[in-house]
């Protein structure tokens, strides 16, 4: 199965995450596709913008566990993930995000890197890793907080709550919320822009991108979920998500 489907429209890309089995969740080969198909739009004159949506009812429910459970922070800080992260931040046009279903833990971190996004009726956002023992491990933390304040950002990050759409419209997570599923209305909106200025479109992301993450502290969150690796109760945090229970953390 093709694990990123690549459907070119009339001036615009739409991508969709193709892991419905896994509920799209970010694995390495994914993130990279996604990076190197993004770095080929961004001199592609016939691109002016993309949307990014997911099959089958969600969007991205987190990075994959598989890969992250025996991860030590030596592998972390050499992982080629950050380079992918970094080609898909580095994206210069517009890049729309339709959330349907859930965008939890990494799967928001790659939402929160679209200059749009679309919340759908069915839509669940939340960085829930300190649930296993980490933090988010691609800013996502950083970007939360430009968006919707300390105070907020703390909440989900802290709890591992998990919002809404209208929560997350309202709080200005959301720049839309969707009267039905967002991948359709997505469609219109990646079209709509594709309509405009290409030029102007790119200087405005890259001075909005500027502003809204210059003082972001975005090394030292990476920096805290790689040590996080290491930690025993990283180890618990995974075991007890597999096992179906509450963790017991010991601070270790």
């Amino acid at each position: 199965m093709d694990h990123l489907l690549v459907e070119a429209q009339d001036g615009w890309v739409r991508l969709v995450l193709n892991r419905p089995e896994a509920k799209n969740a970010l694995n390495t080969a994914l993130l990279g596709g996604l990076a190197a198909v993004l770095d080929r739009l961004a001199a592609d004159a016939g691109c002016r913008a993309v949307l990014l949506c997911g099959a089958e009812g969600n969007f991205a429910a987190g990075a994959d566990i598989d890969e992250i459970e025996h991860k030590t922070a030596a592998e972390g800080a050499a992982d080629p993930r950050k380079a992918h992260w970094a080609a898909i931040r580095a994206f210069p046009k517009p890049l729309v995000a339709a959330v349907d279903g859930f965008a939890l833990g990494g799967g928001l971190e790659l939402a929160l890197m679209a200059d749009l996004l679309l919340a759908g009726p069915t839509a669940r956002m939340g960085l829930p890793e300190t649930n296993l023992g980490l933090i988010p491990g691609a800013g996502g933390g950083q970007r939360l907080m430009a968006r919707i304040g300390p105070a907020r950002a703390a909440r989900m990050v802290l709890t591992g709550e998990i919002i809404d759409a209208p929560t997350a419209f309202g709080w200005g997570l959301a720049s839309h919320l969707a009267e039905g599923p967002a991948a359709e209305e997505g469609a219109a909106l990646a079209a709509k822009l594709a309509a405009r200025a290409p030029l102007a479109l790119a200087a405005a992301k890259r001075a909005l991108v500027e502003g809204a993450e210059g003082a972001l502290a975005l090394a030292t969150e990476r920096d805290g979920f790689e040590a996080l690796l290491d930690s025993a109760d990283k180890a618990e945090g995974i075991r007890a998500f597999r096992e179906k229970r509450r963790p017991v953390y010991r601070g270790r």
